[in-house]
Formats: C-alpha cells, structure tokens, sequence
C-alpha cells in the first residue's frame, strides 16, 4: 500500500483552501503539486505586473515546493494550466516554456470562468523520481 507524506513549505503560499501543497506517494516516488497561483509567498498577495508576472511566480512557488519535496522541474511529468482568459495562452506558454528548458512535462491547458483571489492563471503539477 502505498504511503502518503503531505509537502508544505514557506518557499510558497500558504495553502488558502483545505488542500496540500503536493502529496508525495511512496513507494512510487510520485508528488503531486497543487496548483500554484501568482502569490507572494512572503505577503500572500498577488504579484503585481499581470499575467506574465503571475506565470513566473506561480512557476516559482512550484520550484520552490518541488524544491521542498526533495525533487526539481526535471522531476515534472504532467502539469495543468488555467487561464481566466485563453488569450494570455502565447505569454504564459512563453514563461513556460522559459522555465522548463528542454525538459518537456505533458501538459494541458483549459479556460476556465474565474480563480481564487483575482489569478489569471494558476498550474499544477505532477513529478516523479526514482
């Protein structure tokens, strides 16, 4: 049976939801981020500067859980995108596509009708290692 270790670290926002911040599954080593929105980890608020800015910060506070589930981007194999407006998709692929690199996560991106505290865009992820 596998063994669940629940991640939360200051390296992102506080969890604003009755969720985790990921959930590492043993013995498969797989974590399971939860969504990461523009958010100052520091202040709790969104970061100013529009969707670009949001994009990198929630790609940030991914980093930085990622970082605290003893893993890194490399790590990714599927991620999610939401956008409040699927016309920010060529900016945020963009900043995407700046964080990832060469390393090439599945992924899907959908529209959807709003997100918590005004975000414009928010992404999760799934990472596994050995």
């Amino acid at each position: 049976m596998p063994s669940l270790t629940f991640v939360d670290t200051a390296a992102a926002p506080k969890a604003i939801g009755p969720y985790a911040q990921a959930v590492e599954c043993r013995p498969a080593r797989m974590l399971f981020l939860s969504g990461q929105l523009g958010l100052d980890p520091d202040t709790g608020g969104m970061v100013p500067g529009g969707v670009e800015a949001e994009a990198r910060r929630a790609l940030q506070n991914l980093d930085g859980v990622l970082t605290a589930g003893g893993m890194d981007r490399w790590n990714v194999a599927r991620t999610t995108i939401f956008l409040v407006d699927l016309a920010d998709f060529g900016v945020v692929n963009a900043v995407y596509a700046e964080f990832f690199g060469e390393h090439r996560p599945a992924r899907a991106t959908v529209q959807i009708a709003a997100l918590p505290r005004g975000g414009r865009v928010e992404i999760d992820a799934i990472a596994v290692a050995d």
